[in-house]
């Protein structure tokens, strides 16, 4: 099988050297050069410089190498998930994540996950990110998923996906009307904003402080769609996630201001405590997850 003979070439790659390998992988050393070999023939290119002392790859075994891996990593992951095909996934899961990740992204996971898995327990805690890494820290969840910055001692801490932010107002405020808009043109505007400890707010404060921006005033909204609400009734401007407002940008109840230069995207966050027991059925939520990133 092509697989097996790919292990065998990176696993040379690794230790560069034959007779390591051959050890490693309960072979002969033929052995290996022969599986080499194929492969070589197989691609009608030199893959590697062999000496006594060291194995160098080619051009062209550094690009095999690079797809190998991702090869080996896929059959893997295939062959758990044909595995669980005979297999019952129990037990429950407690997930925490941010408002935006939680009202917009989570659920159509969770529908995909329970119909998979039907007899997998879950609950969905809702808060601001930094409620959420304090019930990680706490034992009481399994999993977080947060958007803004998270430096927190004892926490893994994995990229998820990224998310577009925009500025936006209501239809009838004077900026909508315009093409493009420069952050000095955003001085002396009410903001609507969300809770300390959010990591829309952070964002938010970043993008202000970081162009100088003054703010007339700010109101302060402990949800996404409180901030939606007050913007649509022309209360000001604010920043959330596209996923949030992009039913109402379509419908041109609330419009995109185009800033310039363009708002930066942010990381999501995938968080779980280092120190808390992982189960089955959250190793193959995490899988899900990560297979199913927009």
């Amino acid at each position: 099988m092509i697989v097996e003979t790919l292990r065998v070439f990176v696993i040379v790659t690794e230790q560069r050297n034959f007779s390591r390998a051959a050890e490693l992988l309960n072979l002969s050393q033929p052995g290996v050069s022969l599986h080499i070999r194929n492969l070589e023939n197989e691609f009608g290119a030199k893959l590697m410089h062999r000496s006594p002392k060291l194995v160098k790859l080619t051009e062209a075994g550094e690009i095999l190498y690079k797809r190998a891996k991702q090869i080996l990593s896929l059959h893997q992951e295939a062959k758990q998930e044909i595995q669980l095909l005979n297999e019952k996934v129990t037990g429950s899961i407690q997930i925490g994540a941010s408002f935006t990740i939680g009202e917009y992204i989570l659920p159509r996971v969770l529908a995909q996950f329970a119909a998979q898995f039907p007899e997998v327990e879950m609950s969905v805690t809702i808060a601001n990110t930094e409620e959420i890494t304090q019930a990680l820290k706490a034992n009481k969840l399994d999993l977080g998923l947060v958007e803004g910055n998270v430096a927190s001692s004892g926490m893994i801490i994995t990229p998820y996906m990224k998310d577009e932010m925009i500025l936006f107002t209501s239809a009838e405020h004077p900026l909508a009307s315009k093409k493009t808009v420069k952050p000095d043109m955003l001085h002396d505007h009410i903001w609507i904003l969300r809770e300390i400890g959010s990591g829309t707010r952070a964002f938010s404060e970043q993008f202000i402080q970081a162009a100088g921006i003054s703010i007339k005033r700010s109101y302060v909204f402990n949800s996404s769609q409180g901030v939606k609400e007050a913007v649509s009734a022309g209360l000001g401007i604010a920043i959330l996630s596209r996923w949030i407002v992009r039913k109402e940008l379509e419908s041109g109840e609330l419009c995109q201001i185009t800033v310039i230069p363009k708002l930066l995207e942010r990381n999501f966050w995938m968080l779980r405590n280092h120190d808390h027991a992982s189960t089955m059925a959250v190793n193959m939520f995490i899988q899900k997850l990560i297979h199913n990133k927009s």
